[in-house]
């Protein structure tokens, strides 16, 4: 028997508007051939979801095919029959004999297609920021003709600019990451063992929110004193004290699509520092969000949010910010002075007032956003505050 398709998670037309904006890029660039081997790069292109991505794989684009064709390890191609919107006849699987081979691998096989589709002799577009080098040494010595161009970062910088099915998903995700906050709420006591509040957070992101289930788990930090001058830890087999700060950093997760979150907790009357920093922070992120439009830039944001912080005599050595979308962070962008990336309409970020201050002190608080012509959507609903839990005593 054959595997099934599954439910597209976007329509195939949805899929081909993006290839169509890779091509554009590939006709700049005058790439003939495209290898895409990041795999959220991948799963943006197709809908491959699945985690094969730690030994080799890729998917090849040309100019003159409408749809790219997918290489796999043998065992991973029924996954992209079942989740990609592609033909079966643009889905290869490798065979074994390319696993744990030290002359021959997996970009061989992507090779082998390569010389196939007749771009040996033509430009072929690499990521090489995401190649390992003896990859690309093997691309290198096996097309020896072919002129090698720099696609690293391209398509994660088409990626940030969602389209609107996109930033439904974001939504859902962050529905997923507000009800995992309010669990985070109800389970962190004095006494709890972090591993068990984890579990229960944990829980909550799987089983999703208003009957969107989650669909896989992203990073989970969870910081307690006197941990939280550090950001990402996750839970220890200790159990929570009165009088310990929580910093929790949590996202929901809609087939691949990331909506996180920061929050800090107090189990019992928080200090005067913890109160008064986070009380900057909130001002310094409701600046920042007041200040996000189309057409400001990154460093906009970041310098607007610094002023607002340093009123409060709060300063913050780390970045306010950066896009999110396919499992989490886009690398592109920062909310950073400096940074004059335009804001367009569509793009989303995490806008991060998290602030490590001392070894053992440091504050959490952040909004997962969408950027709108006029200034921001709030993805994200969780209440913005301290939240200040029932101590033991």
């Amino acid at each position: 028997m054959t595997m099934n398709k599954a439910r597209q998670v976007f329509p195939r037309r949805e899929y081909l508007r993006r290839l169509a904006a890779v091509k554009s890029e590939m006709a700049r660039r005058g790439a003939d051939a495209l290898v895409v081997s990041f795999d959220r790069n991948m799963n943006y292109l197709t809908g491959y979801t699945a985690r094969s991505g730690y030994i080799p794989q890729g998917l090849v684009v040309s100019m003159q095919e409408e749809e790219p064709t997918i290489i796999l390890r043998k065992m991973d191609a029924p996954a992209a029959h079942h989740q990609t919107f592609l033909a079966r006849d643009r889905v290869i699987g490798y065979p074994e004999s390319l696993i744990g081979n030290p002359e021959k691998n997996g970009y061989d096989a992507v090779i082998d297609f390569v010389e196939e589709l007749g771009a040996a002799n033509l430009s072929v577009g690499l990521e090489l920021g995401n190649l390992p080098p003896p990859a690309l040494d093997k691309f290198r010595f096996r097309l020896p003709r072919a002129k090698i161009v720099d696609f690293t970062s391209v398509i994660t910088w088409i990626r940030m600019i969602k389209s609107d099915l996109e930033i439904a998903l974001m939504r859902e995700a962050a529905a997923i990451t507000d009800a995992g906050i309010l669990r985070a709420s109800d389970v962190i006591r004095s006494g709890v063992r972090e591993a068990d509040a984890a579990a229960e957070i944990l829980a909550t992101l799987a089983r999703g929110a208003n009957g969107k289930a989650g669909t896989s788990l992203a990073s989970f930090w969870m910081n307690s004193s006197p941990r939280t001058g550090t950001s990402h830890l996750t839970w220890s087999d200790e159990a929570f004290r009165d009088d310990s700060q929580i910093n929790l950093e949590i996202a929901g997760v809609r087939y691949t699509y990331t909506a996180p979150v920061s929050r800090t907790f107090s189990i019992g009357r928080p200090s005067d520092r913890l109160r008064r920093v986070h009380e900057a922070q909130i001002v310094g992120l409701d600046t920042a969000l007041e200040t996000i439009r189309a057409g400001r830039t990154c460093s906009d944001v970041a310098q607007a949010a610094h002023r607002a912080l340093a009123k409060h005599n709060v300063q913050k050595e780390s970045r306010y910010g950066y896009p999110v979308g396919i499992d989490w962070t886009e690398q592109t962008a920062s909310l950073m002075e400096g940074d004059m990336t335009v804001l367009e309409p569509n793009m989303t970020f995490h806008v991060h007032l998290g602030n490590w201050i001392d070894e053992d002190f440091g504050v959490m608080v952040s909004q997962c956003i969408r950027v709108t012509e006029s200034g921001v959507e709030v993805l994200t609903k969780a209440p913005l505050k301290l939240f200040e839990l029932p101590s033991a005593a």
